[in-house]
């Protein structure tokens, strides 16, 4: 498949890096340097010039596309690069937003701006976080095959009735499957004997109800009761999208804001969130407003330094979890390694969502674990599938990779899979794959 990528940002970088090696790639990039720094870094053609204009998409030949991704962090260039290669043949568009507006106005008509797909980061990272915040000590969870099935990782925090168990011991769930286990850096495909310990990241898939009873099975007692008392620091687009998701939910959060007049429009389009205008960073403010009893702060502001110092002392208050959009990936290992619970790059999240559309429905879904250490697949057997009418514990012997099989929908209903549990075609299954064999495991489907 041949793809054309603009802006070698850190969202058009890692689309470029997960397609290089299987697809023949095209990154137009306005700045010269970095676009002679791509060539060197992966297996790409770059192009320096403006992605907006005809004669240097022509000169990528977007006229042969199939598949065509603006993802630079200007809105504009994004959607005015989708319309130019429209113009010059029928690749298939994606461009990614910041503004909820163009993602309404395409939602009224899909193809306006010439996209076919637009992906707004604000909305899919408030979207992540609200998931997270529905799990106890979750620090990632996606929905495959419709929701039917969700995977989620989760840390095992100090305390956790789990560890020290083995897998065997930890797993009481019959519709869940204990998918991976990574220990610091090392991925474990883990065993019924596979000893879980204080600060591995556990990997779970199974249906929604058996994967949020395990959530909270294995959070300490004072950690496993719903996050009811939510406090967002931030009116941000994130902050906004993030409160209007939890209104939905019927939690009613209280959301900090600095400016007065963002927070009085807050305040109008969120009638069941607290809007109080004051800077997030006052500690006095935060122990007055008792910011150190909620269950949940999440620091949503627009500058990752801020939101590291609300982070930190949103943890040094005593908030039982805290939840970070950090803008600058490298930041991300910085508030892991501080003990900030969660960090979410709405970067990363744009990259894994407009990387999906890649896989020429081979995987219909697509979730990236671990600094990309771990893929969950979502595949359809065909027919001719070299997979359909073998056992799960006999495709374990013939293929040469660490795979999983999490969970199996034949028909709309959810089979856990079992060792002797047969393949059909017309199953769905999802998939934890160590990133090194996906496609490998994809090509054999």
């Amino acid at each position: 498949m041949r793809v054309v990528i603009i802006g070698a940002g850190e969202v058009g970088t890692s689309i470029a890096s997960n397609l290089s090696s299987d697809h023949d790639v095209v990154v137009i990039e306005n700045d010269e340097e970095r676009a002679e720094q791509l060539k060197f870094e992966f297996d790409v053609l770059a192009i320096a010039g403006d992605g907006t204009s005809m004669a240097v998409q022509e000169e990528a030949n977007v006229g042969e596309a199939d598949m065509f991704i603006a993802c630079t962090d200007n809105d504009r260039t994004n959607l005015v690069a989708c319309g130019t290669a429209k113009t010059l043949g029928d690749p298939f568009t994606i461009a990614r937003v910041k503004s909820i507006e163009y993602l309404r106005t395409w939602d009224r008509k899909h193809g306006a701006f010439g996209a076919d797909h637009v992906v707004c980061s604000d909305l899919l990272t408030a979207e992540n976080i609200v998931r997270v915040i529905g799990l106890p000590t979750a620090i990632d969870l996606d929905l495959f095959v419709g929701g039917t099935v969700h995977m989620a990782e989760f840390e095992i925090v100090e305390g956790s009735p789990v560890a020290g168990q083995t897998v065997a011991e930890a797993d009481r769930f019959d519709s869940l499957t204990f998918a991976g286990l990574f220990c610091g850096d090392e991925l474990v495909i883990p065993d019924g004997e596979t000893r879980i310990e204080e600060g591995n990241r556990a990997v779970v898939i199974g249906s929604p109800e058996s994967v949020r009873a395990f959530g909270t099975d294995i959070a300490p007692d004072d950690a496993a009761e719903r996050a009811d008392d939510v406090v967002i620091a931030g009116g941000t687009e994130i902050g906004y999208h993030t409160a209007r998701l939890l209104e939905e939910q019927s939690t009613k959060p209280r959301l900090i804001e600095a400016n007065e007049s963002r927070a009085r429009t807050l305040a109008e389009d969120l009638p069941n969130t607290v809007v109080m205008q004051h800077d997030a960073t006052d500690t006095d403010f935060l122990s007055r407003e008792h910011v150190d009893e909620s269950d949940v702060l999440i620091a949503a502001l627009n500058s990752d330094e801020r939101n590291l110092l609300i982070a930190v002392l949103a943890k040094r208050l005593g908030v039982s979890r805290v939840i970070a959009v950090v803008d600058n990936t490298e930041y991300v290992t910085l508030f892991k390694e501080i003990g900030i619970d969660v960090a979410i790059n709405p970067r990363d999240v744009t990259a894994e969502d407009i990387t999906r559309f890649s896989f020429e429905n081979v995987a219909e879904n697509l979730a990236v674990l671990e600094n990309d250490q771990a893929e969950v697949l979502e595949l359809q057997l065909e027919a001719d599938s070299m997979m359909v009418g073998k056992t799960i514990m006999a495709l374990d012997e013939e293929l040469d990779g660490r795979f999983v099989i999490g969970a199996i929908t034949r028909e709309g209903a959810l089979i856990t899979p079992r060792g002797n549990t047969e393949l059909q075609a017309g199953d769905k299954i999802v998939v934890f794959v160590e990133t090194s064999f996906a496609d490998e495991l994809m090509a054999a489907v």
